[in-house]
């Protein structure tokens, strides 16, 4: 296995990190990495915003699910899908003029331009983990950041445009945090099809299952299926990361002509 290959394979999320502040040319060759991601039709359809304020981080981590080690993150980054940059520069390049005199409406961004811009994004922060992993800092995505969007939107200063699709967490892992063991996946056969896709039959699901069953506690469920479904699906966390989505399609999508300058 080749040192790529091995990096992929040992990366874990990682929670707990040392008091080592990450310097500021290491925090650059990160963000350098991740503009160097693959993008849709070179259009980074992204934005990194970089949390310095240790206040806004302690906001964050109150409002993604209280989970304090995010204020204690050496570095936080907020990865967002965004076409605001476009828009303002369709404006900036009098495309409105150039529409009316064609005789077509000015499209505006919608549903499947959100979903690039968040394929953008998420691309982008990956290769900033797997930078920061090469470099032996760790990393922890916060899923999180999908829920409260008001609050959020208001909190970062968001445009219109720009929809927080990630936050990522880096530091130097403590000891513990090294040698935690890896997190089980599910068996390639579950989830590596060709050429179509397969619905797996009762038995394999459960067998999938089972193979996480290892060191859990089920508590009030039956299996692992009732256990996931209770603290994660239905979880009250995920309903409001539903809410929270569904409003920020909801403006994203609504077509209000605006200029550059508009309120967002």
């Amino acid at each position: 296995m080749n040192q790529t290959l091995q990096l992929i394979h040992r990366r874990r999320s990682v929670r707990s990190y040392e008091d080592t502040p990450i310097d500021r040319e290491t925090v650059d060759a990160i963000i350098s990495a991740a503009m160097r991601a693959p993008t849709a039709g070179n259009l980074m359809l992204y934005s990194i915003l970089e949390i310095e304020d240790q206040a806004l981080k302690k906001n964050l981590a109150q409002s993604c699910d209280n989970q304090p080690f995010i204020a204690r993150a050496p570095l936080v980054i907020v990865f967002l899908a965004d076409y605001q940059r476009w828009i303002d520069a369709f404006f900036a390049s009098d495309v409105p003029s150039y529409c009316e005199a064609e005789g077509k409406r000015m499209r505006l961004p919608a549903e499947g331009d959100l979903l690039l811009a968040c394929c953008d994004a998420l691309i982008a922060a990956q290769t900033a983990v797997m930078a920061a992993e090469s470099l032996g800092i760790g990393s922890c995505y916060v899923g999180d950041i999908l829920e409260h969007y008001e609050y959020h939107k208001k909190l970062l200063e968001l445009p219109r445009y720009a929809f927080p699709i990630t936050l990522l967490c880096f530091g130097y892992p403590t000891p513990a945090a090294r040698e935690r063991t890896l997190t089980s996946r599910f068996p390639q056969a579950c989830v590596h099809f060709k050429n179509s896709y397969r619905r797996l039959e009762d038995a394999e699901l459960l067998d999938m299952l089972e193979s996480r069953r290892r060191g859990r506690h089920l508590r009030s469920t039956a299996n692992v299926g009732q256990q996931t479904y209770v603290r994660k699906f239905s979880a009250p966390f995920t309903v409001e990361m539903t809410r929270s989505v569904r409003q920020a399609i909801q403006a994203w999508t609504t077509d209000r002509r605006e200029s550059k300058t508009s309120e967002p």
